[in-house]
């Protein structure tokens, strides 16, 4: 079988066992998810053998240092999957669920249900831990997923993937509602996204370029999240060791991520104290700073932030630094440069920290907390798909709910429209 006809069959697949799926009840999904969770864990060496596979040709190919980062299979990471999986078993499921309902005059009683979406395409780079992730939340929300990774983690992904495949086989749950497409021929991904029939939903997960791409191919609805250019404002009245800490934790905790700060905006008011000090521990960390003029002013020998760098998504330890008059500047600059991803202020203000809520557009937007809080996992979804930074049909990262639709349902006792 060609590889058209073999992406074909996948998704005529998904969408039969899709099905099935809609019908299953939470018990037999938390089930499979624990299942799951201790079969990850009994399969370790087999996974991190996989994985070591495609770390090794991903350094002798030459591939970013961020990018084998999201690469790499610890211990820790498969405890991380394992844990995921068991935290969306404990969550609620969102399937059937009632969200609201109202009587109408003619005695009609009037109501939405949560259905799953179908088919979800996962289209996605170096993570494995995507794999594990998808895999959890479209199983609880009733959708069967296809999870196409990137050439550089097959090994890794289709390791995991037969060990959460063998769980279904051993369930009641339709044994294809979770599949890989095991060709790494960009012929696999063109294919996958005609197919508007068989899928319902497609969700890019990688860097622009990818995205991008998928977007301009796709027959089928898309979830798009083309960067994330994370600002932090310091505000005048914040607590000057609070910003040091938030700052350097959303910078250097993990800088090849897309919640990490890309831009700091700091107070005209509070940089005397605060840049010079800021400067000093990101330099320790090895992070290079680019400032504006009046940053420079503050701390010499830096080096000058251009326009280009008011845009750019970094992923690494380099960091935008711009001063400025207000919070009014501070938005201002957010809206001109932002991605509408995610958004921090450090302040004592409360006026300030309600009118940043309020008037920031992007997806999450925190008040005292670092940006690498923007995440699934850290905001009780248990684990996310992705993040979206469309606001169709979902905004932010998505969990069990954003996996779902809703339908009307309707009770009547006999009445016809006149």
């Amino acid at each position: 079988m060609d590889i058209q006809s073999s992406v074909r069959k996948i998704a005529e697949d998904a969408q039969a066992a899709s099905r099935r799926l809609a019908r299953m009840s939470a018990n037999a999904k938390n089930a499979a998810l624990q299942r799951m969770a201790d079969e990850l864990i009994w399969h370790r060496d087999f996974i991190l053998a996989e994985n070591k596979r495609d770390v090794t040709a991903a350094r002798e190919k030459g591939l970013s240092s961020a990018m084998i980062d999201r690469l790499t299979v610890k211990e820790s990471t498969l405890d991380a999957m394992a844990q995921g999986l068991r935290e969306v078993a404990a969550l609620p499921d969102p399937v059937g669920k009632v969200t609201s309902m109202w009587r109408r005059p003619n005695g009609l009683l009037v109501g939405r249900m949560r259905i799953p979406l179908g088919v979800i395409g996962i289209i996605y780079e170096s993570r494995p831990n995507v794999t594990v992730d998808a895999s959890a939340l479209c199983l609880k929300s009733g959708n069967a997923v296809i999870l196409r990774g990137g050439s550089e983690a097959i090994h890794s992904n289709l390791a995991i993937a037969s060990v959460l495949q063998d769980v279904l086989r051993e369930s009641p749950l339709p044994d294809k509602s979770i599949q890989v497409i095991p060709f790494t021929d960009r012929e696999a991904v063109a294919t996958m996204l005609t197919l508007d029939e068989q899928i319902d939903l497609i969700i890019p997960r990688g860097g622009e370029e990818l995205i991008r791409a998928v977007v301009a191919q796709s027959k089928i609805p898309v979830i798009k999240h083309y960067k994330g250019v994370c600002h932090i404002f310091v505000d005048a009245s914040a607590d000057v060791d609070m910003a040091l800490n938030i700052s350097l934790n959303a910078k250097v905790q993990r800088p090849g991520v897309c919640n990490a700060m890309e831009t700091l905006l700091v107070h005209e008011e509070i940089a005397p104290v605060f840049v010079p000090k800021m400067v000093e521990k990101m330099q320790k960390a090895g992070v290079l700073i680019k400032g504006c003029d009046k940053t420079r002013k503050i701390v010499k020998n830096l080096d000058g932030a251009t326009e280009e760098d008011w845009h750019a998504e970094y992923l690494d330890l380099i960091l935008a630094v711009r001063l400025v008059s207000s919070l009014d500047e501070a938005i201002a600059h957010i809206e001109k440069y932002g991605s509408l991803h995610t958004e921090s202020i450090i302040t004592k203000d409360y006026a300030n920290s309600q009118r940043f809520l309020n008037e920031v557009n992007s997806s999450t937007v925190l008040v005292n907390a670092s940006t690498r809080f923007s995440d699934g996992f850290e905001l009780g979804l248990g684990a996310e798909i992705g993040i979206s930074t469309t606001k169709l049909h979902a905004f932010g990262p998505m969990g069990l709910e954003e996996l779902t639709t809703s339908k009307f349902i309707i009770y009547g006792d006999g009445q016809v429209r006149g």
